[in-house]
């Protein structure tokens, strides 16, 4: 290696911490889809992660999934609860993640927002990751291709 040559030390990577937004806020998951929406607008999101009563992510809620899976088919907004649409396996990275698996698992699992947990922590939500948030942290390329994947259904 030559002089001046800068070396990537590992221990200097970007993390999951790094780059998250921290005001990431559980729906719980007995709470009415209308609260939910109330929650979106009042926070400006238009998702938000899904946890039980001992605050464990349990699923994702997006301001779409209101429209689609309940007014769309008439029923209720303020009947149907959040955990009603907790479907299927919810991905989530440890705040300790660096940035390269963080877009690899956006990437594979065609997911636009990462909820970030604390595993040192009880796996406590502890922030989101965003298209916004890698946009400030990756390069155009790597930017391109996640929002490529996301994108294309499988």
């Amino acid at each position: 290696m030559s002089r001046g040559t800068p070396i990537r030390d590992r221990r200097f990577a970007v993390k999951a911490r790094d780059i998250m937004h921290r005001n990431a806020e559980c729906i719980p998951a007995d709470e009415t889809l209308d609260r939910a929406a109330q929650m979106m607008r009042n926070m400006d999101v238009g998702a938000l992660p899904i946890c039980d009563s001992d605050q464990q992510l349990i699923g994702m809620l997006t301001d779409r999934d209101i429209v689609v899976n309940c007014i769309a088919r008439g029923h209720d907004p303020g009947r149907v609860r959040a955990g009603d649409l907790a479907q299927g396996r919810v991905w989530s990275v440890d705040v300790d993640t660096d940035l390269s698996t963080v877009l690899d698992v956006m990437e594979k699992n065609q997911i636009k927002r990462m909820p970030v947990l604390d595993v040192r922590n009880g796996n406590k939500l502890t922030g989101m990751i965003c298209e916004s948030d890698l946009a400030k942290n990756v390069s155009d390329q790597q930017l391109a291709a996640l929002i490529s994947a996301v994108a294309v259904p499988h």
